[in-house]
This record gives structure tokens, sequence and C-alpha cells, in this order.
């Protein structure tokens, strides 16, 4: 007998490849902060060390930002011709954000600035007497123009005074903050106080006189000072070198033939208004 056979064909293969996912671009990161005050942040170099270096540049405002950074730990240094830094570098470390706030404040290494301006109308202000007081102290006396300036002064807060006789002065002083600069412009204006006189009379003494003198002091009881050049022979005065505002206190002595002065009077006020 025979075996039956069957038979069978096709085809077949082996199919292969590759089937795989791309890792993601790693993300980037920036790291910022600003310089303080802006006359030193502002143009100040900034220098990225670490994981990567870079430089920047910071704008006006003394602010800068070094983008593009991946994980990792930096070091953050600023300079600028004539400043100096605090801190004078920091370290910021990147992970996974971006890192903002490294600020520095600058401190010019000469302070030499200047306050300037001008008192108007020339005739109160030329000759008068500025004074500064607050960070630093000194006195000035005003240009034939009324024009003033106090200079190498440091960063700081001052208070700016005039004075003269005759004169009041509007304001009555200037507060000025120098921050890293000159400030020109404390100006103030003059007006002419308004002419006033004070009329005296007094009882002749009991006692034979060669004369009497005459002072005047603004505190009450103490610091008189004598007004009268010589001797006067009358009993009566005109104090014309008074100004509206202020309290004064008189008081009068006799003189003897000898030249011997007497005790003083008793005190007498006026308020010029």
């Amino acid at each position: 007998m025979l075996a039956s056979m069957v038979l069978s064909w096709g085809c077949s293969g082996v199919v292969s490849g590759n089937s795989s996912t791309q890792p993601p671009p790693p993300q980037a990161y920036a790291i910022s902060g600003t310089i303080s005050p802006a006359a030193g942040g502002n143009g100040a170099a900034v220098t990225l060390s670490g994981t990567a270096s870079a430089t920047a540049t910071a704008n006006s405002s003394g602010s800068y930002t070094f983008t593009g950074l991946a994980n990792g730990t930096y070091a953050i240094t600023p300079s600028h011709t004539g400043y100096t830094f605090s801190p004078t570098s920091q370290a910021a470390t990147v992970s996974g954000a971006n890192v903002t706030g490294i600020n520095f404040t600058d401190t010019p290494q000469s302070a030499a600035y200047a306050i300037s301006g001008t008192i108007t109308p020339a005739a109160g202000g030329s000759g008068a007497t500025v004074t500064l007081s607050g960070a630093a102290g000194a006195i000035t006396v005003t240009n034939a123009s009324g024009g003033y300036s106090f200079s190498g002064l440091a960063n700081g807060t001052f208070t700016v005074t005039p004075s003269n006789t005759g004169y009041t002065y509007s304001p009555a002083s200037n507060n000025v903050t120098i921050n890293g600069a000159n400030v020109p412009g404390v100006n103030f204006t003059a007006t002419v106080q308004q002419a006033h006189s004070v009329a005296l009379s007094w009882i002749a003494s009991t006692s034979t006189v060669a004369g009497y003198n005459v002072y005047r002091s603004t505190a009450s009881g103490t610091q008189y000072a004598k007004l009268n050049s010589s001797l006067l022979g009358g009993l009566v005065y005109t104090d014309t070198t008074v100004f509206g505002g202020t309290i004064y206190y008189y008081v009068t002595t006799a003189v003897d033939t000898s030249g011997n002065e007497s005790a003083h009077s008793n005190e007498v006020s006026a308020n010029v208004p």
C-alpha cells in the first residue's frame, strides 16, 4: 500500500527593525537680578562662571539676565570701573527652574559729588551764607549771581539752608539726597524783610550821669549786646536793626562822669510782627 503524501509550500520571512522614542532636549533656564543704585548698575559687566560661562551687561536700570542655562551651580560676579559691589560675588544653583533675585549693591569707590543751586533775585542771593548739614557739614558764600556749590560729597542725605541779613528764603531749607550723582538745581527765592523799628524811652537817673547805654538780646535776661557806639545824652533811642517775627529784650544803664556804669534797668520786650 502506498502512503499518501501531502506537500505544502509557502513563504516565510523575518521582519526586523528599530522602534524607539527619542529623549526630549534638555530644558534651559535663566538666572537674573539687579544691581542698585542704577548709577553704578547701569552698564556694569556681569560674569557667569561654574557649570557654564558667560558675560552680560546690566541695562539702564541695573538689571541683567543669563538665559539658556542647564541645571548646575554657578557664580555671578559684577564689575564696573569706579564701583565696588556687595556682595562681591554670589552662588546660584539651577535645579529645574529659573533663579531670580541675585541682586547686588554698588558703592562708588571715590565718592566726589556736588550739590549746587542759585538764590534769586541776585539782590538777596549775592553774598548770602549757605550752610550744609546732615551727612557732612560745610559753609559757603554765594557769588554775585547768587550761585553756590558744595563739592567732594559722598552719598547721603543733606540739608541746605541759606541766610542773609534782611532777607527771608523760600523754602527756608532744602533736603537733598546724593545717590551716585551730582544734585544741581537746589534753588531758593529771597524776599526782602519789611523794615521795622523799636522806639525806646526811659526815666532819667536821679544821679548825675554822663549818658546812657542801650542793650538788646533775643533771650530774656541774658546775652545783652550794646547798641549805641557812644553814650546817649537823651532819654530816647530808636532801634532800626530789628526784623519781623522776633522778640527783642532791652535794658539800659547809666554811666557817670568817671565812666562807672550802673546795673541794668528793668527789662522791656518788643515783639516785632
